[in-house]
């Protein structure tokens, strides 16, 4: 899914971690742009400032409410913004060939190396992801989230899918090697209802917070396709019920019309990709409250690259079938249909590419303001993050600082020139930055 990066062997020679991040601050800190978009408002606010009191946001509104004992951080010509969240990401799936990739990088490589991509990921404004299964044999994507979360090294906030539920032959399969090979698959291969009440048990028992199954074929992986349901009624019943049983919500990789419909009625919080909608489709969509995540610009982005394993298919999507279904996701937007920002990319993919989704969105027909919602309101209402995604009292200090003004010019979102993440200052105009690949703490 991305191509390759060598900063993983870098961090294994190296095993260094320094504290180049600032604690969350002491005293009180007012942050100041000529714009502030809290993305729970329709317009930016001018003349404002969001102050921040250790993790938290205390203030937001007029500038000359601040306490003029207060110290300020004036960033000008900028825009203040939630810190952006990525609803479908593969940090430790490396390579475009990423269905044998994870046969010749251990589990530890892949991880250390996640661990530095993400940390470039945070400097780029990204403060929240959703793994949305990973190609690792083993569970790399839960301890990134646990050495995340128990403050070994700074990161991104995580949600995981450690891996993606699949059938034999399916999208998690290794379908083009020879029969006498016995590989491991990148995805988890379940057959049968017993079969898959159990890999659900395993996942959520090793730390998966998500539950992913690909409930159609796949567009990067070989011999099956994306138009095929792959799990019987009965199957996907199944993995539905067990997941609802202990509480631990459902992503749906569906890009057959039959697929997506099979998932919005079994109850999958959020479907992925959804390439084959129809009008029923998106009625379902809009009655059962899912969301849905399109990863729209992986598609270009391969086109143009040209490294898939898949290309011949991928192009003839790009050529052919994308229009159409830019067209059924003006009319799913235009119904209400929750729509997010999701990259599908893997470690090493360029992140100032991320931002592209963005632009994305505005071909469907969203407003510059609903697309930077769509990453960030949107994305923490699915992942049930109710103390970010916006900018208000109360809520985490996940603040970013844009160049300009993105409700104009979306491109700005490729840059940052401020992030905060917990009230920890990652990146400012008076932060020096961190050594190339090492991790933060």
């Amino acid at each position: 899914m991305a191509p390759g990066s060598a900063r993983g062997g870098c961090l294994l020679a190296a095993a260094l971690f320094v504290a180049a991040a600032g604690n969350a601050s002491a005293e009180p800190l007012a942050l100041l742009a000529d714009r502030v978009i809290t993305a729970n408002q329709d317009r930016a606010l001018v003349n404002a400032a969001v102050v921040v009191d250790g993790d938290t946001i205390t203030f937001v509104g007029s500038r000359d409410e601040v306490p003029s004992d207060t110290p300020r951080l004036d960033l000008g010509d900028a825009t203040l913004m939630p810190g952006m969240i990525d609803a479908h990401a593969h940090p430790v799936t490396i390579g475009p060939d990423y269905q044998v990739a994870h046969l010749s990088n251990s589990s530890a490589t892949k991880t250390l190396g996640a661990a530095v991509y993400l940390q470039d990921l945070l400097k780029a404004g990204w403060t929240g992801m959703r793994i949305a299964g990973d190609a690792d044999v083993f569970y790399g994507p839960v301890d990134l989230k646990r050495a995340i979360d128990g403050g070994t090294i700074l990161g991104p906030h995580l949600a995981v899918a450690a891996h993606w539920i699949s059938i034999t032959g399916g999208g998690g399969d290794v379908n083009f090697m020879s029969p006498e090979q016995r590989l491991i698959a990148d995805g988890l291969v379940v057959d049968g209802v017993d079969e898959i009440r159990k890999a659900v048990r395993e996942e959520i028992k090793y730390g998966s917070d998500w539950i992913k199954v690909l409930a159609t074929g796949a567009y990067m992986s070989v011999g099956d396709s994306p138009k095929n349901v792959s799990f019987s009624p009965e199957e996907f019943d199944a993995l539905m019920a067990e997941a609802r049983r202990q509480g631990v919500p459902v992503m749906a990789h569906a890009h057959a019309t039959a697929g997506i419909k099979q998932a919005v009625r079994g109850g999958a919080r959020s479907v992925e990709h959804g390439t084959f909608l129809d009008d029923e489709a998106i009625d379902l969509l809009v009655e059962h409250g899912t969301w849905l995540i399109p990863t729209i610009y992986i598609g270009d982005y391969y086109y143009e690259e040209g490294t898939l394993r898949e290309d011949e298919r991928n192009n003839y999507y790009f050529e052919h079938e994308k229009p159409i279904w830019m067209d059924w996701l003006n009319k799913a937007y235009r119904k209400g249909v929750k729509i997010g920002v999701g990259l599908d990319f893997g470690q090493g993919d360029p992140p100032e590419a991320y931002a592209e989704e963005f632009r994305m969105l505005l071909d469907v027909g969203m407003s510059h303001m609903e697309a930077i919602q769509a990453g960030t309101r949107v994305n923490a209402e699915m992942l049930g993050w109710d103390d970010r995604g916006t900018l208000a009292v109360g809520k985490n200090a996940d603040v970013i600082a844009v160049p300009g003004n993105p409700l104009q010019d979306i491109g700005a979102l490729k840059q940052t020139v401020l992030v905060m993440i917990g009230g920890k200052i990652i990146k400012s105009p008076n932060t020096a930055e961190p050594p190339e690949g090492m991790l933060l703490r």
